[in-house]
């Protein structure tokens, strides 16, 4: 089967804004979007965060789909900061979670797990701050199936048809 050499996201640990762990075993068998914001952000992020809205309204009840946000600040945005920051944008958490955990690991998926950045082949050192307006569709195989711009209503329309044909798969 060629999809077994696909890029596979590796394992992870996290904590969502409710305290509790969340790994990629919550996501099994699943369908999900990722992002990867921060409470503070004052530019890209509060629209990203109302994009990731209409995903949840859209799929809002669906076992299949799932939306989580990484925080790239998680030494600043602390369970209760996300807590508070997902109770004022009305974050559901049976279909949408922010997580926080190490900075490296957040980091490590979001460059090398999750291609994030578009600036491919640039060298990034673990230094450098991850700030992407990206929204990535992961399938049910842990594999990528796009790149979405998370701040465009036409992309994030995309996202969601393209959602709906994965669950056809």
């Amino acid at each position: 089967d060629s999809l077994t050499s696909f890029h596979t996201i590796k394992n992870f640990d996290l904590i969502d804004q409710n305290g509790n762990p969340f790994s990629n075993e919550n996501l099994k068998g699943k369908i999900y979007v990722t992002n990867f914001f921060f409470t503070t952000c004052p530019g890209i992020c509060p629209k990203m965060t109302s994009n990731m809205g209409v995903l949840q309204e859209e799929f809002l009840g669906d076992e299949e789909v799932f939306l989580i946000s990484h925080s790239v600040t998680p030494v600043k945005d602390s369970v209760a900061i996300l807590n508070k920051y997902a109770a004022a944008k009305q974050v559901n958490d049976s279909t949408w979670r922010l997580l926080t955990g190490s900075r490296e690991l957040i980091y490590d998926l979001g460059r090398n797990y999750y291609f994030i950045e578009e600036d491919l082949g640039i060298e990034k050192t673990n230094g450098d701050f991850l700030h992407t307006e990206n929204f990535v569709l992961i399938d049910q195989n842990r594999h990528i199936r796009g790149i979405y711009n998370g701040l465009n209503k036409t992309a994030v329309a995309q996202l969601i048809a393209d959602v709906q044909t994965l669950k056809l798969e």
